[in-house]
């Protein structure tokens, strides 16, 4: 398998950093002269001109003040995407979820972000420590809910969903947000090309115990892994990771129930409402 490779992404933090760097020379500043004004490190000036670090709203407003810009940094900033203030590697992951011809998910705790309602979304972000503010919740909310076009792209990709039984029984948002939540959960089951699969709380043995999982593969036939942790992410490219996922992602689908069983759960849950 080939590595995928992609072009170099210019993003709007290289545009921003190179208007920060346009409007200091403007100024007659150098970068130090700038940072000392701002009361940051000089590195930090450098990180943001080069388009390496994000420029933080309140930073953005103190150098139009300073610069004399009339706020045209920090509006610059405000239409920033949402994507863009990711990582760049869960935006590489983002990218790649969009094109994907085949995902297979496997998550422990909450209903795999494709599947979430609205509601259970903001139900997730809720239970976030420390909390975000509403600003960022609203972000996160969109962005969320704007990756589940893939349920509706043509053509669609191939898709399989593994959830532990628990996450059924966690009222996440409370009973009536987790209620509307797994009668969503049943509508995607119909999906022609989405499987949806249930763990059992008393499967004895588990392949996957480590933790959720991502594994999607590529329109130029790549197969990678995406995973998350607390305070961390990552996407493997290396042929020999992704191929040890891929093995206990096989082995976890025969453990689970099977689509049909787990339809069955889903109805008995819902009680025929």
């Amino acid at each position: 398998m080939h590595q995928p490779n992609k072009p170099k992404r210019i993003t709007s933090w290289h545009v921003i950093g190179a208007q920060l760097s346009h409007f200091r020379r403007a100024a007659r500043l150098t970068q130090p002269a700038l940072a000392e004004a701002a009361g940051v490190h000089e590195d930090t000036i450098g990180s943001i001109e080069q388009g390496r670090r994000a420029l933080k709203i309140d930073l953005a407003e103190a150098f139009d003040e300073i610069l004399d810009t009339k706020g045209a940094l920090a509006v610059a900033v405000a239409k920033v995407p949402v994507r863009e203030k990711l990582p760049a590697f869960v935006q590489d992951y983002l990218e790649y979820e969009e094109e994907a011809l085949t995902l297979l998910w496997y998550e422990n705790q909450v209903v795999p972000g494709l599947l979430q309602t609205e509601a259970y979304v903001r139900a997730v972000f809720d239970c976030l420590y420390p909390p975000i503010d509403a600003e960022q919740l609203e972000e996160w909310v969109t962005g969320r809910l704007s990756r589940q076009r893939a349920l509706t792209r043509k053509p669609p990709p191939m898709m399989n969903f593994i959830l532990e039984e628990v996450i059924l029984h966690r009222p996440v948002g409370g009973a009536d947000v987790l209620r509307d939540q797994i009668r969503h959960l049943r509508q995607c089951a119909e999906l022609p090309f989405l499987g949806l699969q249930v763990v059992p709380t008393s499967r004895a043995n588990h392949a996957g115990l480590a933790g959720p999982m991502i594994l999607l593969e590529t329109p130029d036939h790549d197969h990678l892994a995406y995973v998350e942790g607390q305070l961390t992410s990552f996407l493997h490219e290396d042929p020999d990771r992704v191929s040890e996922l891929q093995q206990k992602y096989g082995m976890l689908r025969s453990q689970a129930l099977t689509p049909e069983e787990t339809m069955s759960l889903l109805d008995d849950l819902l009680g025929g409402s």
